[in-house]
C-alpha cells in the first residue's frame, strides 16, 4: 500500500483500492477522491458560485491568449453541441431521470447488482454500470447545489449516496451533514420530494468509479444539471415517458405548471400549452393536477426506462430477483 494512503480515512482507501482495480490513472482517481472529499467546494467551484472561480476564469483567460488553439477546440466543442453531439462533460457526469415509484424501487432494491446498463436507457459513453455493494448502505446529505445559492430551497439535506465505498466517504467526510437512513427513510425521503415538485436524478460519474452513486432529488432553481440542461449541455437523459394531457379532463388550471421543473407546461387562458421536447418525463406534475388529467406515457424516441425490476432479473442472469 502507498504509505501516503495510510493517512486517509478507510472509505478513502477503499474508494482509491477499487480505482487501481479499474486501472484508473492518477489524475483520475485524484478527481474521484476530491469530488467526494470536497463536494461543496467542488460544486461551487463548477457552477461559479465560489470566489476561486472568478481567479481560476481569470487564469484560463490567461492560458487562452498564451495558447490560442484552447479557444479553437472550445469553439469546436461549442458547435458540437449545438448541433446534437454533446460535450464530453455530459459523458463524464449525468442524471437519469427517474419517475418517483422507479426510483423508490432502486433505493429498496435489497441485493448487490453488477451490470452495464445499454445505451438506450443511459445514453452516455463513459459511466454507464449500475454496480451496488451493500445497497442498504444509504447515506443522506446536504445537497451541494442548494448549498452553493444565496437562497436555496429546503429542505437541504435530500441528495443520497448509496452503496460502497461511497455512502461511508460521504459520511465520514461530513458527518455534520450526513447521515445514515434505513431504505424506508430514503423512501420518505423521495416521496416528501415529489410532493414538493422535485425531479428524481440517479447520477453516474467516470471518475466516481464509473458507475451509478446517487439519487439526487432536484429543483431548477437550485439544481447545477437543470442549468446545464438549460444552457445547452444535455447532461440529463429522459426518464423515457412523456406526459399525456386527457383534453377532456384537462381545465387548465395551471396548477401543474408551478411544479414542472423543465418549462414544459404552461397555462393560458384556461388551456393547458406543452412545449412536448422540454418534458424529461419525471411526473412530477401528474400527481398535482386535481383532475387527474396527467400520466406519464412511454415514449421510444426518448430511450428506455431505467427500470429497477429489469435491473435486478438481468444482474441475476435473468433468474428474476
Amino acid at each position: 500500500m502507498n504509505p501516503l494512503r495510510l493517512f486517509l480515512k478507510p472509505s478513502a482507501r477503499r474508494f482509491l483500492e477499487e480505482a487501481d482495480n479499474l486501472g484508473f490513472s492518477t489524475g483520475k482517481k485524484l478527481h474521484g477522491y476530491i469530488y467526494l472529499r470536497w463536494p461543496y467546494l467542488y460544486i461551487r467551484l463548477i457552477t461559479g458560485e465560489h470566489p476561486l472561480a472568478k481567479f481560476l476564469a481569470r487564469g484560463a483567460r490567461w492560458l487562452d491568449r498564451l495558447k490560442p488553439s484552447r479557444v479553437e477546440r472550445r469553439r469546436k466543442a461549442k458547435k458540437a453541441s449545438r448541433a446534437g453531439t454533446g460535450l464530453r462533460f455530459a459523458d463524464t457526469y449525468h442524471g437519469k431521470v427517474m419517475p418517483t415509484d422507479e426510483a423508490v424501487k432502486l433505493v429498496k432494491i435489497g441485493r448487490e447488482v453488477s451490470l452495464t446498463t445499454p445505451e438506450t436507457v443511459v445514453p452516455y459513453q463513459l459511466a454507464r454500470d449500475i454496480v451496488l455493494k451493500n445497497p442498504e448502505h444509504i447515506v443522506v446529505f446536504d445537497c451541494p447545489c442548494r448549498a452553493a445559492r444565496a437562497n436555496p430551497c429546503t429542505p437541504m439535506d435530500v441528495c443520497m449516496v448509496m452503496g460502497e465505498p461511497f455512502a461511508s466517504m460521504v459520511l465520514e467526510h461530513h458527518e455534520k451533514r450526513a447521515r445514515r437512513v434505513t431504505s424506508d427513510e430514503a423512501v420518505a425521503i423521495l416521496k416528501a420530494e415529489n410532493a414538493r415538485g422535485h425531479v428524481h436524478h440517479a447520477f453516474f460519474k467516470d471518475v466516481v468509479l464509473g458507475r451509478f452513486y446517487a439519487i439526487c432529488n432536484c429543483c431548477s432553481c437550485c439544481c447545477g444539471a437543470i442549468a446545464a440542461q438549460r444552457h445547452g449541455v444535455n447532461m440529463l437523459a429522459s426518464s423515457g415517458y412523456v406526459v399525456q394531457v386527457d383534453l377532456d379532463r384537462c381545465v387548465g388550471c395551471g396548477n401543474c405548471a408551478q411544479f414542472c421543473q423543465f418549462g414544459a407546461l404552461k397555462a393560458r387562458d384556461r388551456t393547458l400549452q406543452m412545449k412536448t421536447a422540454r418534458c424529461m418525463g419525471c411526473g412530477a406534475c401528474v400527481s398535482k393536477c386535481p383532475k387527474q388529467a396527467l400520466s406519464l406515457k412511454a415514449d421510444p424516441c426518448r430511450g428506455m426506462p431505467l427500470l429497477v425490476d429489469e435491473i435486478v432479473k438481468n444482474a441475476s442472469g435473468g433468474q428474476g430477483a
